[in-house]
């Protein structure tokens, strides 16, 4: 992708009121406009990197706001370009009023609105950041916990980068071995066992299993898990969404179909996102009482087929029934299934986790709390999640296929390096690849279109 230096503007302050407002300016001929903007003394100007107090002014002189200018020059800004931003009150119509007046004073030099994600696209385009790093900055502002938080600080700061940046250094020195010896084919030499390449490769594919192990805790952090409550009318569900929540967020009545769409909250465990989704009970469609609730049944049953985990309530007062056999064989293969026993509170059963051939069952009262410190546990079991005290990396579902897929070619390595050096070739094939999709973590060699995907997504001003 070409860099695209053509002077760009937007707002960079999220949407609404505040005490600060930030208009930034990015791209060549910034420096002009500091004068149709900006009232400073005769001479003065802005000093690179330092801010100014000063009033900023309308077309006809007049001052629309005051507050700070800052003007950075290339490449020490954001963007690795002339950045200028002024600082102004955070009010939606002022914003829209500086925004306006900095469009008609750069029209001269071909200034116009920035597309989403645009100056840190130009960041990454101008080697300020990396891909990984990129990504990591729209990750930093959409952490839904302090763990993500955290972990897409790790980021944004490089550790990812490094890591991955480490394997290919790895891959890159054994790729060179393998081609040293393809061009010299008269030297009779064993050069898989010379070169120690079998433990080379061993030791690429060991930490190429930390960073993923580190990237897939890290996945989790950002994307969160969705966890399900399904099972017949008056069972819980709903009680057990406001104990996980702690707060009143749906309705509890002793009438059985109270619940007629989906209620979800998300809450944190451990700083693991979880989206809790509370479904309307399920029971035969000819005992739905109408419409509404054979409808909300149906949702029940298109979120179980989305669920990451679906915890099947059950009333351990009661027993198990025809209507639970019924759910239990419905369930979608392939997805986690915890039985969750609830009002142990009235059956007097001791909150347990027990092990039942496949069957995972749980032994709790919504009502009164108990079990639900194993409930947790076993969401975070059930999540993947792994308390290690390590750093973590915010990565996304790309940077987990890429490592599986790198993972893939190193194992295809690891198969024709059995076949010694009747195979070198492909060996070195498998290499190539395998750095291939190291790379296109960073953004070695990644393409347009990915490109666009990427920082479309970001806010505009970002």
């Amino acid at each position: 992708m070409t860099p695209d230096t053509s002077p760009i503007a937007a707002i960079a302050t999220p949407p609404g009121r505040g005490g600060i407002g930030v208009v930034r300016i990015s791209g060549r001929g910034v420096s002009s406009l500091i004068d149709a903007l900006c009232r400073l003394p005769a001479g003065a100007g802005l000093q690179p990197r330092h801010a100014t107090f000063t009033s900023f002014m309308a077309g006809d002189g007049s001052i629309l706001d005051q507050g700070l200018a800052l003007y950075f020059k290339a490449p020490h800004s954001y963007t690795g370009e002339d950045v200028l931003e002024l600082q102004g009150h955070g009010g939606p119509v002022v914003l829209q009023m500086l925004l306006a007046r900095c469009l008609e004073a750069g029209q001269s030099i071909g200034l116009r609105l920035a597309q989403p994600g645009e100056f840190t696209q130009r960041a990454y385009l101008n080697d300020k950041l990396d891909l990984a790093q990129a990504e990591a900055v729209a990750d930093l502002i959409d952490a839904s916990t302090e763990a993500a938080a955290r972990s897409a600080s790790q980021s944004l700061s490089g550790v990812f980068s490094g890591a991955i940046n480490r394997l290919v250094a790895q891959v890159i020195n054994l790729r060179m071995l393998v081609e040293a010896t393809l061009d010299f084919p008269e030297e009779e030499i064993d050069f898989l066992e010379n070169s120690d390449a079998r433990g080379q490769l061993e030791r690429i594919r060991a930490e190429l299993d930390t960073v993923f192990r580190h990237a897939a805790q890290g996945a989790l952090l950002r994307d969160g898990l969705n966890i399900v409550l399904a099972g017949q009318p008056n069972v819980g569900k709903s009680s057990l969404l406001n104990l996980l929540a702690g707060a009143e967020v749906a309705i509890v009545t002793a009438i059985a179909g109270t619940t007629r769409d989906k209620v979800t909250e998300t809450i944190q465990i451990e700083g693991i996102p979880l989206n809790i989704i509370d479904t309307a009970g399920i029971r035969h469609p000819d005992e739905a009482t109408d419409e509404v609730e054979r409808i909300g049944m149906q949702r029940t049953w298109q979120a179980v087929e989305q669920a990451d985990v679906v915890l099947h309530l059950l009333d351990a007062a009661h027993g198990p029934t025809r209507g639970d056999d019924d759910i239990a064989a419905r369930l979608p293969a392939g997805v986690p299934v915890l039985q969750v026993w609830n009002k142990i509170d009235l059956s007097g059963h001791r909150p347990a986790l027990e092990q039942s051939g496949d069957v995972t069952q749980l032994y709790m009262s919504a009502t009164d709390g108990r079990g639900i410190e194993l409930l947790r546990a076993e969401l975070l079991r059930l999540a993947g999640w792994q308390q290690t005290g390590e750093s973590l990396y915010l990565a996304r579902e790309r940077h987990l296929i890429a490592l599986r897929a790198a993972r893939d070619h190193l194992d295809n390595a690891e198969q024709l390096a059995a076949q010694a050096d009747q195979a070198l070739d492909l060996f070195a094939e498998e290499l190539r690849l395998t750095q291939e999709r190291l790379n296109g973590i960073t953004g070695e060699f990644g393409s347009d279109d990915l490109l666009g995907v990427i920082f479309g997504r970001f806010c505009i001003g970002k």
